[in-house]
């Protein structure tokens, strides 16, 4: 499935979840018109756009790591992110199961200048990606702080991989 634009993602959910499906849920309001779509293909690879820990339409843990959010809270964070990759992934393809390999994860974690442990917060994005994915969800990854991302959020992840 190719989208023309966020609003054309159908908002329905399949089978394939097998992680953090009731606590994640990409509503409308994630989906709202925007100039680029949430994943791309190119050849047999799959550019996932950034993609933030939204719940019911509303930034999971918003502020700054090593400020106003801890490490565990950016973390719980990064998994929902992470999750709504995968989401994101299962609508193209209509399966996870069309996953070969995820090549690489990018995370993007909001800190303050003297914070250092943005790896730590994005393994959770890692783990959760392994855990749904097994071997196939090996990966590459770069894990960057940086001074403030959309809406506030902690945590955003985009992810690649490979189309079977």
């Amino acid at each position: 499935m190719t989208a023309n634009s966020l609003a054309d993602v159908p908002l329905e959910k399949t089978n394939d979840f097998r992680t953090l499906e009731k606590e994640c849920h990409l509503t409308a309001s994630a989906l709202e018109q925007k100039a680029f779509v949430p994943a791309r293909r190119a050849g047999n690879l799959i550019f996932v756009s950034g993609q933030l820990p939204l719940v019911e339409g509303r930034i999971l843990n918003p502020g700054t790591v090593g400020d106003t959010v801890s490490v565990e809270q950016a973390s719980d964070a990064a998994k929902v992110a992470a999750q709504h990759c995968l989401t994101v992934l299962e609508k193209e393809l209509g399966s996870l199961d069309q996953v070969e390999a995820v090549v690489k994860i990018n995370g993007y974690v909001a800190s303050t200048p003297g914070f250092t442990a943005q790896a730590t917060v994005i393994d959770a994005a890692s783990r959760l990606v392994l855990d749904t994915l097994g071997d196939a969800g090996i990966h590459a990854r770069l894990s960057i702080g940086v001074a403030s991302l959309p809406l506030g959020a902690p945590v955003e992840i985009e992810l690649i991989a490979i189309v079977k």
